[in-house]
């Protein structure tokens, strides 16, 4: 268990948020003993039937909240994501997209990046979690087997600086092309530029005033 301290435990940011005096506990959630409960528990015995490499492929199972993660190695995204789709007694068509997010105090797994699945055969939801270190942030693209999957990809790249190999076209899709950086990881600079609006003039965030 760590301490983590204003919004989001980044210092020196300028933050402007009003939560700099936040102090909490961040707890990191291990795997979950069985049984799950529900449905998870059909889902992993079938993705463990169908899939052989299930106990190499699959880091950890997480139930919280009343939803189950799978933490898939990135080598194995793939074919785990194909098996999910395939399998007749899984049968997850879509993928809602794909959602960065940065821990850049769990080291050497800095990066995540999150699939949430649905089965519309079987009316069922679960995620999928993989996490890179931000010195190899690389995942492999799963734009083949979920075609919507394409723009997520992109602006997940765009925000956090993801690379997933194998898309067919990862650009930018949100900042210009020759933008520094990656805006939505916690260790960006705050910035900006001041906006005039109605004979005003708005500062950039960085000019604000922070909260002590």
């Amino acid at each position: 268990m760590s301490e983590q301290t204003g919004m989001f435990g980044v210092h020196g940011s300028g933050d402007t948020s009003g939560f700099g005096g936040l102090v909490r506990s961040a707890v990191s959630t291990g795997s979950t003993e069985r049984p799950y409960g529900g449905y998870f528990d059909d889902i992993a015995d079938d993705l463990e039937r169908a899939y052989p490499e299930f106990n190499d492929a699959i880091e950890r199972v997480v139930v919280d909240r009343g939803e189950l993660t799978l933490h898939v190695k990135r080598e194995k995204l793939f074919d785990v994501a194909m098996k999910l789709r395939d399998t007749e007694s899984l049968r997850f068509e879509l993928c809602l997209g794909v959602n960065g997010v940065h821990y850049p105090s769990d080291a050497g797994r800095e990066l995540h990046a999150v699939y949430p699945l649905l089965s519309m055969t079987h009316n069922r939801r679960i995620r999928l979690e993989v996490s890179v270190p931000d010195v190899d942030p690389h995942i492999p693209s799963l734009v083949e087997v979920w075609a919507g999957n394409n723009w997520h990809e992109r602006e997940t790249f765009d925000m956090f600086g993801i690379i997933f190999d194998g898309h067919p076209g990862l650009t930018r899709i949100l900042m210009p092309d020759d933008w520094p950086g990656h805006p939505q990881r916690k260790d960006y600079p705050l910035g900006g530029i001041s906006i005039e609006y109605k004979g005003a003039t708005v500062p950039a965030p960085s000019e604000r005033r922070s909260y002590n």
